[in-house]
């Protein structure tokens, strides 16, 4: 019995040494050779859930407006918070804090929505509530509101990859997560817009499904600007704050509103917001 005891305790000892060692290693392979690669499986993770977003167009198109228009509501808070505690506070703090950390903040946040700006007029793509918009006319329907998710898409890949910059593991988690979690009523409806424009529901989810794989793109982005010129990490940060703020109030709040579900999306922005907040603190 006692043999049995010590055999046991050894045991204990043996594994608690190995976790320790391989935690320890874990610790070294994330701080010192694969942000690039975390960044880049991170983005791919949060871009895939516009797919998870849309698997239930496989199953059925009766989805009420007010339940989508509360989704889409819950997911632009979610957004609204990301961008607050994940990408602009720490900008702020990255900066030196203070009124320097502040004004750097603030020109990144206006370039980011300047950049968006110019792209939203300049790229042909098609909103629900605000219609045609770019230049160019020539594409069908189903590709211009392609080009409309892929606008939305790309700065929250943006924001991942500088979220991951200066090695901010936790902040990067953070993002990632927020941004996952607002994909997916987002992907539905992507998904339910592309069979009213007569698209099959496999084909409305494989599009949806590809429209969050525009995501790592930005990453890889992010996380180049950053390594290569780490002075600049706070200026990327607030301008992919900027660019999410654009998308925000330009589509996502306007989407909720229409119809008369402004209520019920109004609500939903006020849940995820304070959900995000909960999260991004707990990670």
């Amino acid at each position: 019995m006692q043999n049995t005891n010590i055999i046991s305790t050894g045991n204990v000892v043996q594994l608690y040494q190995i976790i320790t060692e391989r935690g320890s290693k874990m610790t070294e392979w994330l701080t010192k050779d694969n942000l690039t690669l975390i960044g880049m499986i991170a983005s791919i993770i949060a871009g895939l859930s516009t797919g998870i977003g849309a698997l239930p167009i496989l199953f059925t198109r009766n989805i009420s407006e007010k339940a989508l228009n509360a989704m889409l509501g819950f997911a632009a808070g979610v957004m609204l918070a990301a961008t607050s505690f994940s990408l602009v506070i720490p900008a702020i703090e990255k900066a030196g804090g203070g009124l320097k950390g502040a004004l750097i903040t603030l020109v990144g946040i206006i370039l980011g929505g300047l950049f968006l700006d110019y792209v939203d007029k300049n790229l042909p793509h098609f909103h629900a509530v605000a219609g045609m918009e770019g230049k160019s006319r020539n594409l069908s329907r189903i590709w211009l509101f392609i080009f409309a998710i892929t606008i939305h898409n790309f700065p929250e890949g943006l924001a991942v990859g500088a979220g991951f910059g200066d090695f901010d593991y936790s902040n990067g988690f953070a993002l990632t997560a927020g941004i996952a979690i607002q994909n997916m009523p987002e992907g539905l409806a992507v998904a339910l817009a592309l069979t009213t424009e007569k698209a099959s529901p496999s084909r409305a989810f494989f599009i949806a499904l590809l429209t969050g794989l525009v995501e790592p793109v930005g990453a890889i982005i992010g996380l180049l600007m950053t390594q290569i010129a780490r002075p600049i990490l706070p200026l990327m940060l607030a301008f992919a704050a900027g660019a999410m703020l654009f998308v925000i109030s330009d589509e996502m709040i306007p989407e909720t509103h229409r119809r008369g579900s402004h209520r019920i999306a109004t609500y939903g922005v006020v849940i995820g917001f304070a959900v995000m907040m909960v999260l991004d603190t707990l990670i």
